[in-house]
């Protein structure tokens, strides 16, 4: 059974496609590519149909990821099909627990940085869209930061499931 996780943030053309991006080589690194399927959305429609953004493209080929992307916006009817849907600040949480059907779904939706120990009390990743390169390199450590946390907490879903 395919455990799947969804990223989110506001348009989906910078933080989301990001954290799809590394999760996605951290669950391949894990052999788990077969079994945990990533994608990620945003909270609105602005850009949908739209590449990610070039800043967010450059700093992650520069750090060894790659991504083919178009954004789009998420449905409330995704709840059904997904496993885990990762918000990466509290406005989006907070959006996504309101879409949400069921207090079940609602429970779905986590902070990414809550899964990184060293984060502190402010779980939010910062939007770098409208910054320099700096916020896009800050994301991409937050993202990174948190994803081994992650991928442990999915691992253990996983393995559950199997046993």
């Amino acid at each position: 059974m395919t455990y799947r996780v969804c990223f989110v943030c506001t348009g989906n053309i910078c933080r989301s496609p990001m954290a799809e991006a590394v999760f996605r080589a951290r669950v391949a690194e894990a052999g788990l590519d077969g079994t945990v399927e990533v994608d990620s959305a945003g909270t609105g429609g602005w850009h949908e149909g739209e590449d990610a953004d070039p800043r967010t493209v450059d700093v992650l080929e520069e750090h060894g990821y790659s991504l083919a992307h178009t954004a789009r916006q998420f449905r409330p009817a995704w709840f059904d099909r997904l496993d885990l849907v990762i918000a990466l600040d509290a406005d989006h949480l907070k959006a996504l627990r309101r879409l949400a059907p069921t207090p079940e779904d609602a429970a779905k939706v986590r902070l990414l940085r809550s899964y990184d120990p060293a984060a502190g009390h402010d779980l939010d990743v910062p939007d770098p869209y409208y910054g320099g390169r700096d916020g896009f390199e800050e994301c991409l450590e937050m993202v990174e930061a948190a994803s081994e946390g992650l991928l442990a907490a999915v691992r253990d879903e996983v393995e559950g499931r199997a046993a």
